[in-house]
């Protein structure tokens, strides 16, 4: 029993989504079925995240084959936080998409839950050349996802978004075969240390590293995810927000805490990176006339946030990382439904042409202020939180250019989102027309971003258990050896 709820967020998916071709004219029962997977999926996460927050590693081998040939899934307490955030922002998308319409297209919903399917295995494998497999399950269908609509500047968003993770796969691909022709294992428990016993693993491991930073949209190999991201269908957007780019970052840490522990060597690398990609990526947003431009440009911003934690590697470090990957998820795919919302009753995502939604639309105001207050990291939401815990690992580390960095960041991060409110919520309506589109559908698209919302006001609230299980998985991470493994 507790074997299958691991493989769970994987098979489920797939299978439903395989089952739904065969029913391309029956848009209720895919939009039913893709709800009830979904949440399906997100139970299986909850009682996976019960069952290892002691710090214990639930391993399952499919068929029971040897290690080297079975496909081997793992659930620990970093890998179910992780489940649980990415299970949540699928449901809540899907019913988003339901809201707005933009799951007419009958393979809309067997894509995302083919996505989504790809995301959780990535998230669960222990095996690089599989991580590798699961990513390209992921990403295969957000290129379909991407130009679904067949508009041109869909077709554009989907030409830059397919060379650069082609161009990632790659390169991911052929640094786990280095990393395999130098170590003899892509098994992630056998190469504990190799980057730091081997010069060859660690330039193997390197290059894994590089391509996991592509996928991530880190600077200075992030301009690709503005430009795709700022023309997709606003609903797309949110789900691979959630998704996409955090299972890369998920990965890279993942790799880098297994394979190099925490060698003070390359540390400083990352740290650059993360400051850099902070600074560069708020700068971005700075000069944008589009809520999608500016959100996908503080992407890029917010990840540097999650690499500090990984560059200081202390366990106050590392904790605060998690605890800031997981609510960052929630609050990044809340902004994009409010984008969802907003396109759905005027139209458009464009600054010019917006305006007055706080009066029109107080309910969705309230929704985009939440997570746009936790974005900037204002009390009492979960940003909060997450950037005083990177902060305070920060000042304990005597790491004082990245503290100035990071709060400066986070004042000029508020600054976009007041800009946003200004234009969309505030002031005289704009030119902009509502929509044909009922007021039960509006209400639906609303309560998607509410939801999301209101659970990272709530992590904000009741933090305690988060940061308990974040730092569960901080330890997970310093010692990956230690926690004990059932085999199931």
């Amino acid at each position: 029993m507790i074997g299958s709820l691991v493989v769970v967020p994987v098979v489920a998916p797939l299978a439903t989504a395989a089952v739904l071709l065969a029913f391309a004219r029956r848009r209720a029962l895919r939009r039913v079925a893709g709800l009830v997977v979904s949440g399906v999926v997100l139970v299986a996460a909850v009682c996976l995240l019960i069952l290892v927050r002691d710090g214990s590693v639930l391993v399952v081998r499919i068929g029971g084959w040897a290690p080297v040939v079975a496909i081997g899934f793992a659930a620990d307490t970093f890998t179910a936080l992780m489940l649980c955030a990415a299970a949540l922002v699928v449901l809540v998308c899907l019913a988003s998409a339901a809201a707005t319409g933009q799951d007419g297209h009958p393979f809309f919903v067997p894509l995302a839950l083919v996505l989504a399917a790809g995301a959780n295995g990535a998230l669960l494998t222990v095996d690089l050349f599989n991580l590798f497999v699961l990513i390209e399950v992921m990403l295969v269908p957000s290129y379909v996802l991407l130009a679904l609509r067949g508009e041109a500047r869909d077709m554009r968003a989907s030409r830059v978004y397919v060379a650069t993770n082609l161009l990632a796969s790659t390169l991911l691909l052929t640094g786990v075969g280095l990393l395999y022709g130098v170590s003899g294992t892509v098994q992630l428990a056998e190469l504990v240390g190799a980057g730091r016993e081997s010069s060859p693993a660690a330039l193997a491991g390197g290059l894994v590293l590089v391509a996991l930073a592509l996928k991530s949209a880190v600077v200075p190999v992030h301009a690709w995810l503005p430009r795709s991201y700022s023309d997709a269908p606003p609903v797309v957007v949110a789900l691979f927000s959630g998704l996409l780019t955090k299972v890369g970052l998920y990965a890279l840490i993942r790799v880098f805490a297994v394979v190099y522990g925490g060698a003070a060597d390359y540390l400083w690398i990352i740290g650059v990176v993360a400051l850099v990609s902070m600074v560069v990526g708020v700068l971005g947003a700075v000069g944008e006339h589009s809520m999608r431009r500016i959100l996908s440009f503080h992407m890029v911003s917010q990840i540097g946030y999650v690499l500090l934690g990984l560059a200081l590697f202390t366990e106050a470090s590392l904790t605060a990382a998690i605890f800031y990957l997981v609510q960052y998820i929630l609050v990044k795919a809340a902004l994009f439904l409010s984008v969802a919302a907003v396109h759905a009753d005027r139209g458009t995502d464009r600054l010019a042409s917006l305006g007055g939604l706080a009066a029109t639309r107080p309910i969705l105001a309230m929704s985009f202020a939440g997570a746009a207050l936790s974005l900037a990291g204002l009390p009492p939401f979960s940003g909060f939180l997450a950037k005083f815990l990177l902060i305070r690992a920060a000042v304990d580390s005597g790491a004082w250019l990245a503290v100035a960095v990071a709060l400066g960041v986070s004042l000029l991060t508020l600054t976009s989102m007041l800009k946003i409110w200004g234009s969309v919520f505030w002031g005289p309506p704009g030119p902009a027309e509502p929509v044909a589109l009922g007021e039960g559908a509006r209400t639906w698209a609303t309560a998607s971003a509410l939801t999301l919302a209101v659970v990272t006001l709530l992590l904000g609230l009741a933090a305690q258990q988060l940061l308990v299980l974040s730092g569960e998985a901080a330890t997970g991470l310093t010692d990956p050896v230690e926690h004990p493994r059932v085999e199931r």
